[in-house]
């Protein structure tokens, strides 16, 4: 079923039925049309309001009946494209631009600048620079065309027209230029509009839309597709893994050579004590002895010479580790003539 069509409005005539006014909060009280058999005209945008199902063409209104399953489903996927186009700052679907006082038209899908400028009646002023259209069973092709050219005249840039009946294709329209028919192994391209150009068939195929979507949104955050996103991935984890191994590995080789360093340190320390001890031991034991050795014969040379040693004396004697001092009683007591004049 078509759903913009003139000729779901009856000619005018003299037995005209109206509907009646319904105030609206504001300054201007408009009247809401509902589809009449018969409607009085011409009419001028802002005689229409939100929600209206009309477009308004030279003053005709055209009724727009709701959509079905295959137009619908269709315009969210084609919606959905556009909007997510890295380039694209503002889309929308059934958004009316009225391109005139009396032509007010709502594409199925539009690519526009973020409106600022509205009408007295609230339509975005202007046209479309892109403007998509689902054409499917019932479609009136006069209306369509007329559409079409109106808007050109207004301004829109490119035109795609998507075939919802036989072969899978999409008509374009720009201006000053004749018509194209693409198929679905074409690329759709609006320079200036979108940054990228689309596959005819994923209008058409919601997984092939998917696909053009993904892509388009990986490039609003920076990456050229999802190759660059893995790559990025693969670069980041090996670094992260390659620094959190290089400190897990410093730790642990830390702790194993501290652990590895006072083994080896403490078994170096015990041979080197081991070596010191001895030999102090040995030096000690050395130097004992010739301690003894000086005392014993301190005592011998006292005996030979007559000298009796009280308790006393005997006990300083054996007492002392001073060799030189041993030494100096020694002869001492090779000269003396009394045991006063050596100790």
């Amino acid at each position: 079923m078509d759903r913009c069509g003139s000729d779901e409005i009856e000619p005018l005539g003299e037995n005209m039925q109206q509907r009646q006014p319904i105030s609206l909060d504001g300054p201007d009280d408009r009247q809401r049309f509902y589809a009449p058999s018969r409607s009085k005209g011409p009419f001028t945008a802002d005689q229409l309001i939100d929600g209206d199902r009309f477009e308004l063409s030279e003053g005709t209104l055209i009724y727009c009946a709701p959509a079905g399953p295959s137009h619908s489903r269709h315009n969210v996927t084609g919606a959905a494209i556009l909007d997510s186009d890295p380039d694209v700052e503002w889309s929308a679907t059934d958004a009316g631009f009225e391109l005139k006082k009396n032509t007010m038209r709502a594409p199925d899908v539009s690519v526009a600048p973020p409106p600022t400028d509205k009408s007295e009646g609230g339509w975005i002023l202007g046209a479309p620079p892109l403007a998509v259209e689902y054409a499917d069973t019932g479609q009136n092709e006069a209306d369509l065309q007329k559409k079409i050219k109106e808007l050109l005249a207004a301004g829109t840039r490119y035109i795609w027209v998507v075939r919802l009946t036989g072969p899978r294709r999409v008509e374009v329209y720009t201006q000053g230029k004749p018509r194209r028919s693409l198929s679905a192994t074409d690329f759709l391209e609006a320079p200036g509009v979108l940054r990228n150009s689309i596959p005819v068939h994923a209008l058409f195929d919601a997984k092939e839309a998917r696909r053009v979507i993904l892509r388009n949104l990986l490039q609003r955050e920076g990456y050229k597709d999802l190759e660059a996103v893995w790559e990025e991935g693969k670069v980041k984890g090996f670094t992260e893994g390659k620094v959190k191994g290089f400190t897990e590995g410093e730790v642990k080789g830390r702790t194993k050579g501290k652990k590895e360093g006072l083994i080896e340190g403490e078994a170096r320390g015990k041979a080197k004590g081991l070596i010191e001890g001895e030999a102090l031991g040995k030096a000690k034991g050395k130097i004992e002895g010739s301690i003894e050795a000086r005392i014993e014969t301190l005592f011998n040379i006292l005996a030979a010479r007559g000298f009796e040693v009280d308790t006393k004396t005997r006990a300083r004697i054996r007492d002392c580790r001073d060799q030189n001092r041993l030494n100096t009683w020694i002869t001492d007591a090779v000269k003396a003539d009394s045991l006063e004049n050596i100790f």
